[in-house]
């Protein structure tokens, strides 16, 4: 419903901080915020998409401004992009000791493609290392123009430790939202975008909400796809109460009937009913299109498969395909994408399917621990921020499934690399060692052959199966009982020289044959 122009006043800009791991995006916002939430951190980065209020003093009043706090981790491009779909304007935050890095291109490529505003923070000033006009150089040479460098782009000197130049690059973020005329209506129903979700053993699924237009106010009802929820607990991002959420503001709504899908928007409706009826269409509509999907899929699948279909060499036994199923346990639902995200990079296995069959938020239970164990091979549960219960880890020892969790992002890529290709199915090839011609036949007696021969490539050795050949032809295998060269027992013949030999083997060998040796090796 279009909105009457006249009603609609000036929001509080929601701002998303971007920029390469350990830039200092989340020392910056500490100070901001006047609290301590970089400390707190595992492995010091952040690796979750949080959203603050912020005061700031004008000269004009006091304005607040949303921050989005985004992750610098590779592992997390879809959060961030989700941070900047729904954000007014960008902070690119660039350490002064390190200059531009390849999550700094990464996400200017991402607020570029957002198509909004943006200003770079030069940070960690206070650092002795720091160079702030190598850093502007660094990122002069990948085409961002700052502004006295022939380019539009403002940016701030910053220190997240001691407070310099960040009431400097406060005002050029309120500048850059008024300039882009950022309004709301109070009046208008509450509507926005679902920033992340997760389940509280306690309180049941919960989702993260930036509220774009509207008040959003107790007692009315959210919808956000497939899932919806009565506004009775709302908290700010304080996680205090509050009976009414206007414009520009993040908060949390506790009690969803399912967990909503984030990056989706949300809607508010006056009543239960119309709320569980929006609901309930939305969740028809992407049934019917997973199925479309998952037909579409099967077809390409075996297209795939007669395609590229080949006659393996006769000496290869071909294992079947296993399906490896994996099971993703997250704290909030971000941070299943970038779980997706580093499996990706993982290379394909030949002759193995990595098969995400749950991606979830919660504990590990015995029911995730079932849904990996359930297929002909034991699976994989890997896990994020999150707890194992006792009943599925005795469970997963029973069943032989794989289970794990982390509280770092690339410890648990590095991890899942390792265990996928530990689950590899090897192909068993027969791999030739080297080539001698028979040149006599001592004897031959009860599957035992006295012979001598020359080594025309590679070397034959004791204990060594051969291949025994006629003119190309197997006429049978066997096995170098015992070897000499010069009269003198040998181990080893190398090319070049003659040999004798007792050879157990069914076949019956006579001069001009030649014997090939080979071993089993799996690849």
């Amino acid at each position: 419903m279009k909105q009457e122009k006249n009603k609609e006043l000036p929001r509080p800009p929601v701002v998303a901080i971007v920029g390469h791991i350990d830039h200092g995006k989340s020392t910056l916002l500490d100070y901001i915020r006047k609290t301590n939430v970089a400390a707190g951190e595992a492995g010091g980065i952040t690796q979750h998409l949080s959203a603050y209020e912020a005061v700031h003093q004008t000269a004009g009043g006091p304005r607040s401004i949303t921050f989005l706090d985004t992750p610098g981790h590779a592992a997390f491009a879809a959060m961030r992009s989700r941070g900047l779909s729904v954000a007014d304007v960008a902070v690119l935050v660039v350490s002064a000791e390190e200059g531009a890095k390849p999550q700094t291109l990464e996400a200017a490529k991402s607020i570029e493609a957002a198509h909004i505003p943006y200003i770079v923070a030069f940070t960690k000033i206070d650092k002795d290392g720091a160079n702030l006009e190598r850093a502007k150089a660094s990122l002069l040479e990948q085409g961002i123009y700052l502004e006295g460098q022939g380019g539009t782009i403002p940016y701030a000197a910053v220190s997240g430790k001691t407070g310099a130049g960040i009431s400097e690059l406060l005002d050029l973020i309120l500048l850059a939202a008024d300039m882009e005329g950022i309004r709301a209506n109070p009046d208008a129903p509450a509507e926005g975008i679902v920033i992340e979700a997760h389940i509280e053993s306690r309180r049941g699924a919960s989702a993260t909400l930036i509220v774009q237009n509207g008040t959003l106010r107790s007692g009315q009802y959210v919808v956000a796809g497939s899932a919806s929820a009565p506004v009775r607990i709302m908290e700010n991002f304080l996680g205090k109460n509050i009976r009414e959420a206007h414009a520009g503001s993040p908060v949390r709504i506790i009690g969803f009937s399912s967990l909503p899908q984030i990056g989706g928007s949300f809607r508010t409706v006056a009543s239960k009913k119309e709320a569980e009826g929006a609901a309930h269409a939305t969740q028809l509509e992407e049934h019917t299109q997973m199925l479309t999907e998952r037909r579409a899929a099967s077809a390409a699948a075996l297209a795939a498969v007669k395609e590229t279909a080949v006659e393996e060499p006769e000496d290869v036994e071909v294992p079947e395909t296993i399906v490896l199923p994996l099971v993703i346990k997250t704290d909030v639902a971000g941070i299943g994408e970038a779980v997706l995200h580093e499996l990706e990079k993982i290379p394909p296995a030949e002759h193995l399917e990595v098969r995400v069959v749950s991606r979830n938020v919660g504990s590990i239970s015995e029911a995730d621990v079932k849904l990996a164990g359930g297929g002909e091979h034991p699976g994989i549960v890997v896990g994020f921020n999150v707890k194992v219960d006792n009943a599925a880890r005795t469970l997963s020892e029973r069943l032989g499934v794989t289970v794990a969790t982390f509280d770092i992002i690339y410890k648990l890529a590095e991890w899942l690399t390792a265990e996928v290709e530990k689950h590899r199915p090897r192909m068993r090839r027969e791999q030739r060692n080297g080539s001698a011609k028979i040149l006599k036949i001592f004897s031959a007696v009860k599957h035992k052959v006295v012979l001598g021969g020359r080594v025309e490539e590679g070397a034959l050795s004791q204990g060594a199966d051969v291949r025994i050949l006629r003119r190309d032809l197997e006429l049978g295998r066997g096995r170098v009982e015992s070897l000499q060269a010069q009269k003198k027992t040998a181990k080893k013949v190398e090319a070049g020289d003659e040999f004798g030999a007792l050879i157990k083997t069914d076949a019956t060998i006579a001069a001009g044959d030649r014997l090939e040796a080979f071993e089993v090796v799996y690849k």
